[in-house]
């Protein structure tokens, strides 16, 4: 049976960029949002549009999108699965680079979710389907309540505490301090988070995730070209995925995240190194209880140890395990589907690109992120060396 280790160190991003603007963006489309950042990040690598012959997105039609940008890929992946769909898309591209499927692979995120310009009917079936079935009549409706379902078995198996969970946001908000392209850059305290409205218990305003436009895109080439650009290669070093139910009432486990774990162990097998050897970390924190499913699932703390560690500070500006130091989903961006930013910042600190908040000595960095409720588990191990 063919190992990935064989895969690991052969596909290399060697472009990446954003949307010139993030946050409130009326006067572009979703369309124009993912154009926006496709034609950045092909730039970035010092390449035109009609060199991409491979080609993935999420959340929009890849005919659509490739009909807008006036190319014809040989090689097309449109799995859309939330938030971590692009974390999967860098898995399915060095496959596909690796197999001789395509050459330069384009992956592009557009999302108007603060403006709504451009952005379909839902159309989701209502009443009819599973959830709507057996979920929505108990009142389980909506990312805080379907969310706030885990956490609050997390508090009762653990004693994780409110104000553990604030810290998370305290942490986040210290590195988007750092980052003037931050929607939320003023200091805030644990008593802050715990002061503001309540949402759906046990998540106040300030545990929240923002919601903003935006977009990102990625370039990806095979080994034998990736020094051949203007910027350092970041290596795809591992990855992993899993999915495993829809509805949150049927996640296995409130209290751990176990296909999460799944998804860790095979992007650690594939890059062949172990859990000390990671510098930076991108934990998608669409609420401030996700990265700490995240540390606990990936087995940078045990089951439970999460909360201690986050009121320590651990992951802030000056503590040993940075993370999320964009500012996150919290106080960066937030435009419904995060997973793209996540990777931007990891490749940014990998390239030495993050300005103030950059950290001293990265040569590897994790990628984690969901979809839905926990539903999708993604990783990403990304490497300068």
């Amino acid at each position: 049976m063919p190992d990935s280790r064989a895969l690991s160190h052969k596909v290399a991003i060697v472009g990446a960029s954003e949307t010139e603007q993030l946050g409130k963006i009326p006067d572009l489309n979703v369309l124009e949002l993912h154009a926006d950042s496709a034609l950045r990040a092909v730039a970035d690598a010092g390449l035109k549009m009609s060199d991409i012959d491979g080609f993935a997105t999420a959340g929009s039609s890849p005919a659509q999108l490739t009909e807008y940008l006036g190319i014809a890929p040989r090689w097309v992946d449109g799995t859309s699965l939330g938030g971590g769909s692009f974390l999967a898309h860098v898995g399915h591209a060095t496959a596909a680079i690796a197999a001789g499927y395509a050459d330069t692979v384009l992956i592009t995120h557009g999302e108007s979710g603060r403006s709504r310009v451009g952005v379909g009917g839902g159309g989701g079936g209502g009443g009819s389907t599973i959830g709507g079935q057996f979920e929505a009549p108990y009142g389980v409706q909506g990312a805080p309540s379907t969310f706030s379902v885990p956490v609050a078995r997390h508090m009762k198996d653990y004693g994780t505490t409110e104000e553990q969970i604030a810290s998370v946001s305290v942490a986040t908000r210290q590195w988007a301090e750092k980052n003037p392209r931050a929607m939320m850059r003023d200091p805030i305290t644990v008593d802050d988070v715990l002061a503001s409205r309540m949402v759906c218990w046990p998540f106040h305003l300030l545990n929240c995730c923002l919601v903003t436009d935006g977009g990102g895109a990625l370039v990806l080439v095979s080994e034998e070209r990736a020094n051949d650009f203007p910027k350092k290669p970041v290596w795809v070093l591992g990855r992993g995925e899993s999915t495993q139910h829809q509805m949150v009432s049927q996640m296995r486990d409130f209290s751990f995240w176990d296909h999460g774990a799944l998804s860790g162990n095979e992007a650690f097998h594939m890059a062949d190194i172990d859990r000390s050897a990671i510098d930076h970390a991108m934990f998608y924190d669409a609420f401030s209880h996700t990265p700490m499913y995240a540390l606990e699932a990936l087995g940078f703390v045990g089951r439970g140890e999460s909360g201690p560690y986050m009121a320590e500070m651990h992951t802030a500006p000056g503590g040993d395990f940075p993370m999320n130091t964009n500012g996150g989903g919290l106080s960066y961006t937030h435009t419904g589907m995060y997973g793209m930013f996540a990777i931007q910042e990891s490749v940014a600190q990998l390239r030495g690109e993050s300005g103030d908040r950059q950290v001293d000595g990265v040569e590897t960095s994790i990628v984690h992120a969901p979809g839905g409720m926990f539903s999708l588990a993604a990783t990403l191990i990304l490497g300068n060396q």
